[in-house]
């Protein structure tokens, strides 16, 4: 059965073999992560190589993302590994110290934290399970008291809850591995903690310089979590310079609370989607499912949710990273994508009353979809050199499969990511009527038409000149 919500998998210990990612495609995957966080360039190139072997395999493609680092703002080691803080305690966070710590005081990595905090701020630790209220600041040392206790143990992150750390979005870590990305041929690249469309800019900038050689553009995505990037206007400037954003609820949900993130999560699909820009949903989505072969019925429903918000895809990071059950998450998972978006609810009527286009290609996308889904045709077929259309296409929910045919190897990887697309690589005749009959039947040979059946097209004519497409063209399968 169709599915229309992508899925992005996290590679790591668990599912970086060849015969694992043979698996997680053929389950749905439809985007590989590479985590930047861990491993060297060596590592991530290595499973780069075995992602594509792997698709190849599969008779499909698929994208593969570059999830660079970010400003990883962490406390040091503990001499004994770990200790445990309770209620009242008094803790010391020192950025001037090279000894492991204990149970009084602990080491710092991010040497500015000093000058970001003060008196009466919290410090959110271990994804916000311990909170230290700040007493007072000191030099180089932080003295706090615990506000909610628990296990702390080695290299575990820090951040002030309503955000306005100064970390800067891109480290030198992240400059270089830019030019990994690059070179292992990564489709996109995700961004983390950008506070302003400047930080995008200056990630577009290091990879246009890094592609520049092999002529490779690669995509951005900006990791909204941080407190000022949820900011409407702010968001509204990320978006304009990104092709797309992901909700990065475990960091977002330090900075502004767990209790904010859902209505946030809404909010930010809403105007990438309306914005044209793609979106993706991520963190803790399956996170039982590391250790249980089930989910439990909220995790169910969070991504249930989450696709009829209108996401274009579903993450899993360490559920497929490090879980013991890779390829059955990812299976679980394109299930309830495909049961919750049955019940999706259709506006193309509402939703282009009183829109007006600037464009040709843009009207003729939305033409197409208005058509096909009155009609009740089979699919719509949209022959793209770059994708633009389909992209287009896919920011509004219809129920009739989207399928894009492209000679570009690159745009088929890119829309991958696309809601509803089917990306498919095709040799491409200048000639209309073959191009159309190539069309015929490629659909015929993946079962979606049969004789009788109505496909809407939509093409740039004349065949073979650059440009945008210009005509929709309704065909009864013969």
């Amino acid at each position: 059965m169709h599915r229309a919500t992508k899925i992005v998998a996290t590679v790591g210990p668990a599912s970086s073999s060849l015969e694992t990612l043979t698996e997680l495609i053929m389950a749905g995957v439809d985007v590989v992560r590479l985590n930047f966080s861990h491993g060297t360039a060596a590592d991530h190139q290595a499973v780069a190589t075995r992602v594509r072997s792997a698709a190849l395999s599969c008779g499909r493609e698929v994208a593969i993302m570059a999830d660079l680092q970010g400003p990883k703002i962490r406390i040091g080691k503990f001499e004994e590994g770990k200790i445990t803080l309770s209620s009242g305690e008094q803790f010391i966070l020192d950025t001037n110290t090279d000894t492991l710590g204990n149970q009084s005081r602990v080491g710092l990595d991010y040497k500015d934290l000093p000058k970001d905090v003060r008196a009466g701020d919290d410090l959110l630790l271990n994804d916000g399970l311990i909170v230290l209220a700040v007493d007072r600041v000191q030099g180089s040392a932080i003295y706090t008291t615990v506000k909610v206790g628990g296990e702390l143990s080695n290299n575990k992150g820090i951040n002030r809850q309503g955000g306005g750390l100064t970390a800067p979005a891109l480290t030198d870590k992240d400059k270089a591995d830019i030019q990994t990305a690059v070179d292992l041929g990564a489709d996109y690249l995700a961004v983390s903690f950008p506070k302003s469309a400047q930080d995008m800019e200056i990630a577009r900038q290091l990879a246009n310089r890094a592609g520049e050689k092999q002529g490779i553009r690669v995509k951005l995505i900006a990791k909204i979590e941080r407190i000022e990037a949820v900011q409407p206007d702010v968001l509204d400037a990320i978006l304009a310079v990104s092709e797309g954003v992901m909700v990065a609820r475990g960091d977002l949900a330090v900075e502004v609370g767990n209790a904010s993130v859902p209505a946030l999560q809404k909010r930010i699909i809403r105007t990438a989607r309306e914005a044209n820009k793609l979106v993706i949903t991520a963190t803790q989505m399956m996170e039982s499912m590391i250790f249980h072969p089930m989910p439990t019925r909220a995790e169910v429903s969070d991504v249930a949710n989450a696709v009829l918000d209108g996401t274009d895809a579903v993450m899993l990071s360490a559920e497929t990273a490090a879980g013991k059950y890779p390829v059955q998450t990812v299976a679980y998972m394109a299930s309830i994508c495909t049961e919750a978006e049955k019940s999706e609810p259709v506006h193309l009527d509402a939703d282009f009353l009183d829109r007006t286009f600037q464009r040709i290609d843009q009207s003729i996308a939305y033409g197409a979809l208005f058509t096909a889904y009155h009609l009740g045709a089979a699919a719509i077929v949209t022959l793209t050199d770059s994708g633009s259309t389909p992209l287009w296409m896919s920011r509004y929910l219809i129920h009739v499969p989207i399928y894009a045919l492209t000679g570009n190897i690159s745009a088929q990887r890119a829309m991958c990511l696309f809601r509803n697309v089917v990306p498919l690589q095709i040799t491409m005749s200048d000639d209309r009527e073959t191009a159309l009959s190539q069309a015929q039947a490629i659909l015929r040979e993946r079962g979606v038409v049969q004789t009788g059946d109505s496909i809407v097209l939509t093409i740039g004519e004349p065949m073979g000149c650059a440009g945008g497409t210009n005509t929709l063209k309704i065909v009864r399968v013969d």
